[in-house]
């Protein structure tokens, strides 16, 4: 599985951005997929999450209201729309695919639980 990240950029604060990850290779069934970001000398923080079959999401409180996940199954794409936006969003964002067999109620905010994961795409909020 190839996780295939894009939109990022520079905006002013108060501005939007759409990020995209796309998937390929073996079929593709993720319990669910995730974004999560970093920020130069911070840990990496979970931003949202979306199941793949039901759509149910789990996002950051600090994003909740601003940002919107979404799935297109068809496309094997997962987007983060990202409105609002303020200097502390900047980090590098990363989208990850939870494939685990495991039972869960809803996805996982670790992202130890995410086994594949898209390259980095920079978000900068200038102020």
């Amino acid at each position: 599985v190839q996780l295939q990240a894009s939109g990022g950029g520079l905006v002013q604060a108060g501005g939007s951005l759409r990020l995209s990850c796309a998937a390929s290779g073996r079929t593709f069934r993720p319990y669910a997929m995730g974004w999560f970001r970093q920020a130069p000398g911070e840990e990496r923080e979970f931003v949202s999450a979306i199941t793949w079959s039901s759509g149910l999401i789990r996002s950051a409180d600090s994003v909740k209201g601003r940002f919107t996940i979404s799935r297109d199954n068809a496309k094997n794409t997962v987007y983060l729309q990202m409105n609002s936006l303020k200097p502390e969003d900047t980090a590098v964002y990363r989208c990850a695919a939870d494939l685990s067999a495991s039972p869960r109620t809803r996805p996982t905010l670790n992202w130890a639980e995410y086994s594949y994961w898209g390259q980095g795409t920079q978000v900068t909020v200038s102020s």
